[in-house]
């Protein structure tokens, strides 16, 4: 639960200090399954998509996370 907690976190993080940022394409192939799962909708651009995943983190693959996660480290 706390791990979920923190991961929730970071990504919210990342979200808000990434508005601009678009995803890497380490980020998009590690992502995409769930960007289509739960994020399709979503327009790209001013860091929505990340926004979107970061909602849905306790959902997300651990690769999708793992990624997110050191995009937060940077």
């Amino acid at each position: 639960m706390l791990r979920t907690v923190l991961t929730a976190t970071a990504l919210l993080c990342i979200a808000q200090t990434a508005s601009a940022q678009e995803l890497t394409a380490e980020q998009r192939s590690a992502c995409m399954g769930d960007f289509e799962k739960y994020c399709k909708t979503v327009t790209p651009g001013g860091g929505r998509i990340i926004a979107c995943l970061a909602k849905q983190s306790d959902k997300l693959t651990p690769a999708c996370k793992k990624v997110l996660a050191a995009a937060e480290k940077k």
